[in-house]
């Protein structure tokens, strides 16, 4: 049998537990998160998303089939068409405008893993940009989903931060998750033990690179940068 996307976060238990788990988020579920932090955080999600566009542009070009080359149309589509205006006026609730927006610098946390991703890409194939692009995709919806799950996490209006919680909980964004897992286990069971080390290590340096995002937002790293 082959392998699973399961066998990624098993192989990278401690990272990928890291991540999920980070004080960013835990202290979101509590809505104990200074809101200068989450403000910070949601600039530079705007500029990720930018990438993450670019991602599935980039995707679309490394697409061997017309199947995978619908894929990333749909995604790109759906990053440029809907997640950016949401993610815009969800900035604008929180006090950031659109014009503030189109003026940030990115923080180093930002370059480092927006870049990662792209070069990812660039010198590999359709299955490690995927890779690469996994704990942003597939982490976001586990983390809605183990915050859901914690005694400690508050819901509805005494917590300033479920919206961001309800966007990843929600029907759209968990059906995508679970059809990039179909994608990835699919892809994932035809490797080989060498090709799926080299897969585990791009998983594992993107988690890490993560994992630096959520701390860029908890201690408000190179709030210089974003005014």
């Amino acid at each position: 049998m082959g392998y699973r996307f399961t066998d990624l976060t098993t192989a990278c238990h401690n990272d990928w537990r890291a991540y999920l788990e980070h004080d960013f988020v835990r202290q979101l579920g509590t809505a104990t998160l200074p809101e200068a932090s989450f403000r910070h955080y949601l600039k530079q999600d705007y500029l990720f998303l930018i990438h993450f566009a670019r991602a599935y542009a980039l995707a679309a070009y490394k697409s061997p089939t017309l199947a995978d080359l619908r894929q990333a149309h749909e995604g790109l589509k759906t990053i440029v068409d809907v997640e950016l205006g949401l993610h815009v006026g969800f900035c604008r609730e929180w006090g950031i405008s659109e014009e503030k927006l189109a003026e940030l610098q990115e923080t180093r946390a930002t370059m480092a893993y927006t870049r990662y991703v792209l070069d990812t890409g660039n010198r590999g194939d359709l299955l490690d940009l995927h890779v690469a692009l996994a704990p942003c995709l597939v982490g976001y919806g586990e983390i809605a989903n183990w915050l859901n799950a914690q005694s400690s996490t508050v819901r509805g209006g005494d917590n300033p931060f479920d919206a961001w919680i309800a966007m990843y909980e929600s029907e759209e964004f968990q059906n995508a998750m679970q059809a990039e897992l179909e994608w990835l286990d699919a892809r994932l069971a035809d490797v080989t033990p060498t090709r799926f080390a080299e897969l585990t290590k791009i998983f594992r340096d993107a988690t890490r690179l993560e994992i630096d995002f959520w701390q860029m937002g908890l201690e408000l790293l190179d709030h210089d940068l974003t005014n």
